[in-house]
C-alpha cells in the first residue's frame, strides 16, 4: 500500500532509453568535423603542418560566411555550418603559402562551385577538391599543396586511419575509401615497375596526412559520388589509374587533378542516364 494515498503502488513506468549519440542524426553531421579536427590538430602537434593559424583560421572564416551567404540567396535559408568548416580546415591543411589570400580565395572558390557549377540541382566537383585546384593551377608561384608526410611518428597515423575508418563506415563509405586505397598500392607497384623505383617509396604518400584527407573526405563526399555502389567503386578506381598516369608524367598534384577529371565526368553521365527518354511518336 501506499503511504500517502492507500492505495497500490503503481508500477514503475518505463523511462525510454534515448538513442546514443554515435547513432543519432546530429553525429553523422559532426563526427566529420571531429575528424579532421583530429587531423588537423594531430599533424601540427607532432610535425608542425601550419605554417601560421592565422591562414587556417582565415580559410574556415571565409568558408562559413560564403556558404551562409550563397545558402541564403540561393535557398532562402540558413545553411548548417557542418559542411563549410569541412571545407575551410581542408583548405587551410592543404594549402601552402606565406599569403592570406590564397586560403581565402581557396575557400570562396570552393564554397561558390556548390552554388554556381550545378547540373541537373546537384554540384558535380568536391567543394575543397575544386578550391585547391584552381589556386595551385593559377598561381603556382604564390601557392602549393601540402606534401610533407608524419616523419617517424606512426601512431598519430595509426589513430586518424582508425577514426577515420569508423566514421567513414558509419556514414557507410568505408567501401570508397577502402577500394581507392587498395587500388593506390597496385598502381604504386605498376608505378614502381615502370620507374624502377621501389615500391614502398611509391606507396609511402599515402601515410601522408593530406592523402587522410583525400580518401576520408574527397572520394567519399556524398554529394558528388555517383549513386550505386558498384559505380563508386568503379569511379573510385578510375581515379586511382588516372592519378597514376599522371604521376608517370610528374604532375605534382595528381590525386587533386584526377578527382578533379573523373568525379564530374562520372556524375554527369549518371545524369545524362537518368534522363528521362523522350515518348514515342503517338506513344
Amino acid at each position: 500500500m501506499s503511504p500517502v494515498t492507500g492505495s497500490l503502488p503503481s508500477e514503475p513506468r518505463a523511462v525510454a532509453v534515448p538513442v546514443s549519440w554515435w547513432r543519432s542524426p546530429g553525429a553523422t553531421r559532426l563526427l566529420p568535423p571531429l575528424l579532421i579536427t583530429c587531423i588537423l590538430v594531430g599533424a601540427h602537434l607532432t610535425y608542425g603542418i601550419l605554417e601560421a593559424y592565422q591562414q587556417t583560421a582565415v580559410a574556415i572564416v571565409v568558408a562559413i560566411g560564403a556558404e551562409v551567404v550563397f545558402g541564403r540567396l540561393a535557398f532562402g535559408r540558413w545553411p548548417h555550418p557542418a559542411s563549410a568548416y569541412i571545407t575551410g580546415i581542408s583548405v587551410g591543411i592543404l594549402v601552402r603559402s606565406p599569403f592570406l589570400w590564397p586560403f581565402a580565395l581557396a575557400s570562396l572558390i570552393s564554397i561558390a562551385s556548390k552554388y554556381v557549377l550545378r547540373f541537373r540541382g546537384r554540384h558535380l566537383w568536391n567543394p575543397s577538391n575544386f578550391g585547391v585546384s584552381a589556386v595551385v593551377f593559377l598561381a603556382p608561384s604564390t601557392a602549393a599543396v601540402l606534401s610533407i608526410q608524419w616523419g617517424n611518428n606512426v601512431w598519430p597515423m595509426v589513430v586518424i586511419w582508425v577514426l577515420g575508418s569508423a566514421i567513414v563506415w558509419r556514414v557507410k563509405r568505408l567501401h570508397i575509401s577502402a577500394t581507392y586505397v587498395a587500388a593506390f598500392v597496385v598502381f604504386a607497384f605498376v608505378r614502381s615497375l615502370i620507374t624502377g623505383n621501389p615500391w614502398l617509396a611509391a606507396v609511402a604518400p599515402l601515410t601522408g596526412p593530406m592523402y587522410q584527407l583525400f580518401v576520408f573526405f574527397m572520394v567519399t563526399d556524398p554529394r558528388t559520388t555517383v549513386s550505386s555502389r558498384r559505380g563508386q567503386i568503379v569511379v573510385v578506381i578510375l581515379v586511382a589509374f588516372v592519378e597514376m598516369l599522371l604521376r608517370l608524367h610528374e604532375v605534382i598534384y595528381a590525386p587533386f587533378y584526377a578527382l578533379f577529371l573523373v568525379g564530374p565526368a562520372a556524375l554527369a553521365l549518371e545524369a545524362w542516364r537518368r534522363q528521362p527518354r523522350p515518348a514515342a511518336p503517338g506513344g
